[in-house]
């Protein structure tokens, strides 16, 4: 018996009912970004090896998908570098491609290659596949999609308002409840000064960007593993623990941050922020996390997160400003700003709280039975009209048995059947059967038409 095929783990096939689900997912927020001015395009699965790595720290050049040279990659090496201990030079031969990881990176790349091409500042998105070798579990998966939107050539903090508002606005049409976290570098930046650690920033946000997942505990025991002194992680915790409102945050981090010069710039970035979104009257809650510290090393400004809270998950909206990205392709002084919206746990998380509209997940909208040659040249003149006014529509291809062709709009959950036998084409009309109902009408295509509008 032939072994039964699969797929790799961390990816997954999507069926025609999940593919609608996804699609009204990528839909709206393809609609969102329009509405706020930003453009689509897109950029190859795999790019230079050299264009992705070291761009996402040490922890994140090792989950880059390397891809094999074509051809005899194996040119020129030595048996003995085969067995040695130097794999990441090696790899570094045998692979000068990998897929993507992100799609920033991508499109810091795109922005400086085509930068004579752009007018400043430049709205774009783009909702493509990346490729992660994590370690694969609920809600993370080794391929999945980002929508993502960034703006380049503005340091504008209205920029940061605006990444807000569409993701209060797409959550809010998907009916998500979520909290908006918010949080800025250059606070992290401070705190670190302020406690004598200006060097273990990247050590410092990456553990307390744990906090949820590992608990206090487990990221002292981190902060400590990373060489911070005691005296340091104990100045820490208050800072870390700090609750109240968002305006008594910032309050105590001006106090402790007072002597920071780069931590009070932070400061007064995040307080425009959530002065303006308190003005615009965003309709999920908005909070000041100083835990919050996004893994990747390039941000340099405000960083964002978003939380559903109705399910148990993790962050299904990420971003940040990144001042510097653009310098590593020899283009320094654009400063960017973005959001990613994870679709593939936004797809769980819908799928969870069963928040689909009926419509978006439903197939064809009424299905004409087949009986015979001369009813189905029949019906695909009147299919012509029909879909003409825009309503999903098929025939059966087979004249096959009348509760065979009952059973296939059954599994399709068709709503309405089509039914035309002699004495429908004699008069010029058609039987539509409601498929919940039961109920039957004899009707002409224009009524039939008007029935299925309403």
């Amino acid at each position: 018996m032939a072994t039964k095929p699969s797929i790799p783990k961390g990816t997954r096939d999507f069926s025609p009912v999940e593919m609608a689900k996804r699609n009204y997912i990528f839909d709206t927020i393809r609609r969102v970004y329009a509405l706020y001015g930003f453009q689509q395009i897109e950029t190859p699965a795999m790019e230079n090896l050299s264009t992705l790595m070291g761009k996402y720290g040490e922890e994140g050049d090792k989950l880059l998908f390397k891809i094999l040279n074509s051809g005899n990659f194996l040119s020129g090496v030595e048996a003995e570098e085969l067995n040695g201990e130097g794999t990441n030079k090696l790899a570094a031969r045998l692979c000068e491609k990998g897929l993507r990881y992100d799609l920033t990176v991508p499109f810091a790349r795109y922005v400086v290659q085509h930068r004579e091409e752009l007018t400043m500042p430049f709205k774009r998105y783009q909702i493509q596949p990346v490729w992660r070798a994590d370690r694969p579990q609920k809600g993370r998966y080794r391929e999945f999609y980002q929508c993502d939107a960034d703006i380049v050539g503005s340091d504008s903090l209205l920029n940061e308002v605006e990444l807000m508002q569409i993701v209060d606005t797409v959550f809010s049409k998907f009916g998500i409840r979520v909290c908006i976290k918010i949080n800025n570098r250059k606070i992290l930046t401070g705190i670190a000064e302020m406690i004598g650690a200006a060097d273990k920033i990247v050590d410092i946000t990456v553990a307390i960007d744990k906090l949820d997942k590992i608990g206090l505990e487990k990221v002292n025991e981190e902060l400590a593993a990373a060489g911070l002194s005691a005296d340091a992680i104990e100045q820490l915790q208050p800072i870390i623990t700090m609750n109240g409102s968002n305006a008594d945050k910032l309050s105590t981090m001006r106090q402790v941050l007072s002597a920071s010069e780069i931590g009070m710039k932070g400061i007064e970035e995040c307080a425009f922020v959530f002065d303006t979104l308190q003005q615009l009257g965003l309709k999920n809650e908005v909070e000041f996390d100083l835990t919050l510290a996004r893994g990747l090393n390039y941000y340099t400004g405000c960083i964002f997160e978003v939380k559903a809270l109705d399910v148990q998950i993790g962050s299904i909206t990420g971003g940040g400003r990144y001042d510097n990205l653009t310098g590593i392709f020899g283009m320094p002084g654009l400063s960017g700003v973005g959001i990613s919206f994870g679709a593939d746990r936004i797809f769980d998380v819908l799928n969870q709280l069963d928040l689909y509209p009926k419509e978006t997940i439903t197939g064809i909208e009424v299905l004409f039975v087949n009986f015979g040659a001369t009813e189905a040249a029949y019906c695909m003149s009147l299919l012509t009209k029909v879909r003409a006014t825009g309503i999903r529509s098929e025939i059966y291809p087979d004249t096959a048995k009348m509760k065979k062709q009952m059973a296939y709009a059954n599994a399709k959950q068709v709503p309405y059947v089509v039914l035309v036998g002699e004495n429908e084409m004699n008069e010029g009309k058609l039987t539509l059967k409601n498929m919940t109902t039961g109920e039957q009408q004899l009707l002409s295509v224009e009524e039939m038409i008007a029935v299925l509008r309403s």
